[in-house]
């Protein structure tokens, strides 16, 4: 059997061997006892702290890679960083504004337009950002070139690849250049409220942090909800009310719970008319939708206890799995932070684990989830499972 298939302890065990040294002489270097080293080499004792994983593979000369079996590099940022660069480089070009024409430069049909962005969006709802990193700027380029040759026909697929290119920069935390990919599409979509409002879900995403923005939501709100809910179309609703969640998500990190829990029941109402498991305006707006939002405005408003009791009883609803696998995976990071404001690390890293068994670059390429990780891995209760997570993103 390769080293690499080997338990934990049976590969301490080899390494140690390989390296011509006894458990006694071993144990010495750790300062650890000989009945230590035996338990743990037999797999009687466990392994789980990072600092006692770091010792042993310092003794033994290995990467803790080599010591827990598997590849356990850090994710590469220098990949990233160059994609955003792409990015950026897309963002940056004025071709509408330059007057630039098909005759000079080539354009793409509608049709295939229209492909490509569904198949952005499927890569993003599908948490698969190193591929949608690749798609961006190719992408952007050819909607602005479309859109310099025919302005109208190609306003929604402009609106939308920038809604996209939005929501991935949030994901990577990149917050100026998401600021710019929100503002051109609040820009594009001037004049339509309905596009007026898609662009401001994004809008929202960037704007979370500033408790001011909560007006600019509310505001895109009532221009598309309807004075009586029964009147308005499961599109318009859902668009009111994925914006009224914003809104109260906002109120949330001000620290106003009154206004939190009055814009949230005004989202549910809407919700309740929408239902489940459908996807208007990619904005994935239901009740399960409303109920994992309360979860997030439960953390920030400091209640873990609340926030873990709604996330335990959301994810056993119908509508969870029916959700795009990117706002699930995002959803299991919010419960972690709950579970450690609860000070429960056990179910932190659980939560953590499957976040990145669904989705592994919502874990590994987003900033704020690898700190989550990291969090998580330097509790001293933390189980194994989320200490080797933590060492294969170098986060520890």
């Amino acid at each position: 059997m390769s080293s690499d298939h080997l338990p934990i302890g049976r590969r301490v065990a080899y390494l140690r061997a390989r390296r011509k040294l006894s458990q006694q002489s071993f144990a010495d270097r750790l300062g650890k006892s000989k009945s230590w080293v035996d338990k743990v080499e037999r797999g009687v004792r466990s392994l789980e702290r990072v600092s006692t994983i770091r010792d042993i593979a310092a003794v033994l000369r290995v990467d803790t890679a080599a010591l827990l079996g598997r590849d356990a590099q850090p994710v590469d940022a220098t990949e990233q960083i160059e994609g955003v660069a792409r990015i950026r480089a897309a963002l940056s070009t004025y071709e509408m504004a330059l007057g630039r024409t098909a005759a000079r430069r080539p354009t793409v049909s509608a049709d295939r337009l229209a492909r490509e962005l569904e198949h952005a969006w499927t890569s993003y709802q599908h948490a698969r950002y190193p591929q949608l990193i690749e798609l961006l700027p190719k992408l952007l380029t050819e909607v602005q070139r479309t859109h310099a040759s025919d302005p109208e026909a190609c306003r929604v697929a402009l609106v939308e690849s920038y809604r996209v290119t939005t929501s991935l920069l949030v994901k990577l935390d990149e917050a100026n250049l998401a600021w710019l990919a929100a503002d051109r599409a609040m820009s594009a979509a001037t004049g339509d409220r309905v596009l007026v409002a898609a662009a401001a879900v994004q809008l929202g995403q960037v704007l979370r942090p500033s408790a001011r923005a909560r007006s600019v939501m509310l505001a895109a709100a009532y221009l598309i909800g309807s004075r009586d809910l029964d009147e308005g179309t499961p599109q318009e609703l859902s668009l009111c009310g994925c914006l009224l969640v914003q809104a109260a998500l906002m109120a949330a990190r001000a620290g106003d719970d009154r206004a939190t829990v009055d814009l949230f029941d005004e989202a549910t109402d809407m919700a309740a008319r929408v239902g489940d498991g459908h996807d208007h305006y990619r904005t994935a707006f239901g009740p399960t939708a409303v109920e994992l939002a309360r979860v997030a405005a439960a953390i920030d408003l400091g209640d873990g206890r609340d926030a873990v009791a709604r996330h335990e009883k959301a994810t056993q609803r119908e509508g969870w799995r029916w959700l795009p696998v990117e706002h699930r995976a995002a959803h299991l990071i919010d419960a972690a932070r709950a579970y450690l404001q609860i000070g429960d690390p056990g179910n932190a890293a659980r939560v953590l684990v499957q976040a990145d068994s669904l989705a592994p670059a919502e874990v590994r390429n987003r900033p704020a989830a690898r700190e989550v990780v990291a969090q998580v891995a330097r509790d001293a209760n933390a189980p194994m499972m989320i200490t080797q997570l933590a060492l294969s993103l170098g986060v520890v």
